[in-house]
């Protein structure tokens, strides 16, 4: 299955709302080089028309833009019965006034802060695409006796449940989503701590001894060198 496909072989549709065509030119050049079918819009309001018209599974939104800004285009689209589950990313200046708790009060999924590096901005679509899949179909009950329940964000062990805080369940979830796979320690940054935050490989390993801790060593194997896989 290519990258963007889904399991279908269908194209996974991402809509970018920025008033800055070169940036909305650099985005939709690296996404469309891995697959992604992408719409594009320069203000709110043409934003909003499109995404109603593709139904998308991933909006890229800009917060600070003219006449209408990212908040209110996703007030409105969080409102809109067709939408209501759309996916969105804020897309935000390190320098803006931003409050990120603004933007997940407004039904913002997650933020990406310019400038962003295509890689890093490929693996936090990826990411986003493929938690918004898990909360559309039927996931299996459990994976080496590790089950996730994503309304009640809880996690299901020898009939014991979990609530972690969202770093470990980040973790957690990320490994579990393919048993096996081997995700690099750049993968698992990128994906759970996000090109924003600056940390140390140390923590990464901190956070899997916390999960060994509540769970079993053996469900998270160390690939040294490399990261950790999961069951297997």
């Amino acid at each position: 299955m290519e990258l963007g496909t889904d399991k279908e072989g269908m194209k996974k549709k991402i809509l970018l709302v920025d008033d800055e065509p070169d940036i909305l030119e650099l985005i939709e050049y690296n996404l469309k080089k891995e697959g992604y079918d992408v719409f594009t819009a320069l203000n709110g309001r043409k934003g909003i028309d499109l995404a109603r018209k593709v139904k998308p599974d991933l909006i890229i939104l800009d917060v600070m833009m003219p006449e209408m800004d990212g908040m209110e285009v996703c007030n409105i689209i969080r409102q809109d019965r067709g939408l209501a589950d759309t996916t969105i990313a804020f897309l935000t200046a390190r320098n803006e006034d931003y409050s990120q708790i603004a933007g997940f009060d407004a039904g913002g999924d997650d933020y990406i802060t310019k400038p962003v590096k295509p890689q890093i901005l490929m693996l936090r679509v990826q990411a986003l695409l493929r938690r918004s899949s898990k909360n559309a179909v039927v996931l299996p009950a459990e994976r080496f006796g590790v089950a996730i329940d994503y309304k009640r964000f809880l996690v299901l062990h020898k009939e014991k449940e979990w609530t972690l805080p969202k770093k470990e369940f980040g973790l957690l979830e990320l490994l579990w989503s393919e048993p096996g796979k081997v995700f690099t320690r750049e993968e698992i940054l990128a994906h759970v701590w996000g090109n924003d935050v600056v940390v140390g490989d140390r923590t990464i390993d901190v956070h899997i001894r916390k999960l060994r801790s509540k769970f079993s060593d053996e469900l998270f194997v160390t690939v040294k060198g490399v990261g950790y896989k999961f069951g297997a």
